[in-house]
């Protein structure tokens, strides 16, 4: 059995607090999820980044939101 689902989604404002890599963000119905993740060289870089200085400390290297309780 097949459903055909048509919808007409309006979205004025969306606020997202927070995502990751192994986040879902779905608005509206969907059958199947597939997972996909594309690396893209938008910078055209064409060589590799340059070796770290220092070994990477345990803090992270990217803001963060603070832990909440």
């Amino acid at each position: 059995m097949n459903f055909f689902i048509n919808q007409n989604i309006v979205i004025h404002n969306l606020r997202v607090d927070g995502i990751t890599n192994s986040s879902v963000l779905q608005v509206g119905s969907a059958g199947m999820i597939k997972g996909i993740s594309n690396l893209y060289n938008t910078g055209g870089f064409v060589e590799p980044a340059p070796e770290l200085d220092r070994p990477p400390t345990t803090l992270p290297l990217v803001p963060l939101a603070p832990p909440t309780a």
